[in-house]
C-alpha cells in the first residue's frame, strides 16, 4: 500500500527514514560545509516544507542547504515529485514509523513545558496568605509583596502549558494584581489603582472567574468615589454585582459600595435601598474569591457596619451613623488581637467620632478619637485619612467655634494626617472629603 508524496523533499527525507532532529542535525552539518553561519531549520518550518503548502521559495541560503543536502534544485524539492522520479513511492509503513518518533518527541517536549502541580498550590497559598494577612502589614510592605508574587506567578506562567495550570496562574496573577489595586489605593495613588484593578479584571475576564471581575468593579467604584465620581462608583457596582457565580459576601460589599456612591450623590432613596439589601442578602450562596480565599477580598461584618456608618454620615443621619460604627468596634473588639483589623479600627472609630460631633457630643468625639491616634503611621491609609478629614470639617461647626477641645483635637488631626502624608507618598496629598 503506497500514497504519492506532496513534495520531493517529502518524498526524499521519507526514503532517509528521517525524522525532524534528523533533518535538522544533517541542515545545520550541511550549513557549516558552506559556511551558512548559524542557519538552522525550526521544526515548524520543517512541517511547512515537505506538506506541499509553500507559496514561495525559503529564503536564498535555506535553497542552498537544501540543494547541497540532495542534490536536486530547490525548485523542484517543492513541486510534487515525477511520477517517474527516482525517489520512491510513500512507504506508509516508514511513514507511520516516523511519525510516532516525531510524537514521542513532541510529546516528550510538551511534558516539559509544565510546571509541578506543588509549586501551584504554594503560590495558591502564597496570595492567600497575603489576602488573609493584609490587615496586619503597611500597605507599602503588600505592595512590594504582592509585585514580587505576581511577577514570580507570570514567570511560571511562562514555563507551563497546560491549560489547566494556565487558567490557575492567570486567577493568582489577577489575585495579586488586585491586592496591588487595593494597596496602592491605601497608598494614595488612585490613578495606578485604578489601572491596576482594570488589569485584575482583564485577568478574571480572560481566566473566565467572575468573581475575580465583580471584585475589580467594586474596587474601581470605591475608587471613583474616593476620586470625586460618585455616578461612576454607582455604575461600577451596579455592574459588579451582575456577574454571575457570585456568594452573599460579594454581593454584601458591593451594594454596600454602591450605597456610599449614592451617598455622595445625595442620592437618599436609593442609597437605602442599597443599605438594605447590604445587609438582607443572606441566600447562602459562597465563591471561590470572596468566600473560598477571603481576607482582603472578603467582607466581614465589622467591614459592612463600618461602611454604611459612612453611607449613614453622607445622608446627614449621626445616630445611625454612630450606631453602626459602634457595632463595627464591637465587633472587631470580638476578635483575637491577631485578627482585629487597624484600619477598621481606626475608620470606624472616626466615624464614630462624626457621629457624635453631628449631635454635638464634643467629649465623646474626643474619646473615640482615641483608637484614632493608636493607628501607627505606616497604616494610615487613604480610608482613615479622608474619615479624619470628615472629622475636621464637623470641628468647623458654629456651635464648636472657640472651644478649646475643639482646637485641640482640629491640631492633632491636622498633625495626623500630615505625618502620614509624608510617610505614604512623599508630598501632601489632596484626599477627597466624605460627603463633599
Amino acid at each position: 500500500m503506497s500514497e504519492a508524496p506532496r513534495t520531493l523533499l517529502k518524498a526524499l527525507v521519507l526514503q532517509r527514514h528521517w525524522s525532524y532532529r534528523d533533518f535538522a542535525k544533517e541542515f545545520e552539518r550541511m550549513g557549516r560545509r558552506l559556511k551558512e553561519n548559524c542557519i538552522s531549520v525550526s521544526e515548524a518550518q520543517f512541517r511547512r516544507w515537505t506538506a506541499g503548502t509553500l507559496q514561495q521559495l525559503p529564503a536564498a541560503a535555506a535553497c542552498r542547504v537544501l540543494q547541497a543536502m540532495f542534490d536536486a534544485n530547490a525548485e523542484e524539492l517543492f513541486q510534487p515529485p515525477s511520477p517517474d522520479a527516482s525517489a520512491p513511492a510513500l512507504n506508509l509503513e516508514a511513514e507511520i514509523d516516523m511519525t510516532a518518533r516525531d510524537a514521542q518527541t513532541e510529546a516528550s517536549a510538551a511534558a516539559s513545558a509544565s510546571i509541578s502541580d506543588t509549586t501551584v498550590d504554594q503560590l495558591r497559598d502564597d496570595v492567600r496568605r497575603l489576602a488573609r494577612h493584609y490587615h496586619t502589614k503597611a500597605p507599602s510592605d503588600v505592595l512590594h509583596s504582592a509585585r514580587s508574587l505576581r511577577e514570580s506567578i507570570e514567570q511560571y506562567r511562562d514555563r507551563t502549558q497546560v491549560p489547566v495550570q494556565q487558567q490557575e496562574l492567570l486567577i493568582l496573577a489577577g489575585q495579586a494584581c488586585a491586592i496591588l489595586a487595593t494597596a496602592a489605593f491605601d497608598l494614595g495613588s488612585f490613578d495606578n489603582a485604578t489601572s491596576l484593578a482594570r488589569s485584575a479584571a482583564l485577568y478574571g475576564e480572560t481566566a473566565r472567574f467572575a468573581p475575580l471581575q465583580a471584585f475589580a468593579a467594586g474596587t474601581q467604584a470605591y475608587i471613583a468615589y474616593f476620586s470625586g465620581r460618585p455616578a461612576e462608583a454607582a455604575n461600577c457596582a451596579r455592574r459588579g454585582a451582575a456577574f454571575p457565580g457570585l456568594g452573599d459576601v460579594a454581593q454584601r460589599r458591593l451594594a454596600a459600595i454602591e450605597a456610599r456612591a449614592y451617598g455622595h450623590l445625595g442620592d437618599t432613596a436609593s442609597a437605602q435601598r442599597a443599605l438594605m439589601r447590604s445587609t438582607e442578602t443572606n441566600t447562602g450562596a459562597t465563591d471561590d474569591l470572596h468566600d473560598g480565599v477571603g481576607g482582603e477580598f472578603g467582607f466581614s461584618e465589622e467591614r459592612l457596619a463600618m461602611s454604611n456608618g459612612s453611607t449613614c454620615i453622607l445622608l446627614g443621619d449621626g445616630a445611625k451613623a454612630e450606631e453602626a460604627a459602634q457595632r463595627a468596634l464591637d465587633l472587631v473588639s470580638a476578635r483575637p488581637s491577631a485578627a482585629r483589623s487597624l484600619a477598621v479600627i481606626g475608620s470606624a472609630a472616626a466615624d464614630l467620632a462624626t457621629g457624635r460631633l453631628m449631635r454635638g457630643d464634643l467629649n465623646g468625639a474626643a474619646d473615640s478619637l482615641n483608637r484614632v491616634w493608636d493607628v501607627p503611621v505606616n497604616q494610615r491609609a487613604t480610608g482613615l485619612l479622608a474619615r479624619s478629614c470628615q472629622v475636621r470639617a464637623a470641628l468647623t461647626a458654629s456651635r464648636y467655634r472657640g472651644a478649646p477641645l475643639a482646637s485641640e483635637i482640629g491640631e492633632h488631626l491636622e498633625d495626623f494626617n500630615r505625618v502620614a502624608h509624608h510617610q505614604l507618598s512623599g508630598a501632601t496629598l489632596t484626599l477627597p472629603v466624605l460627603g463633599s
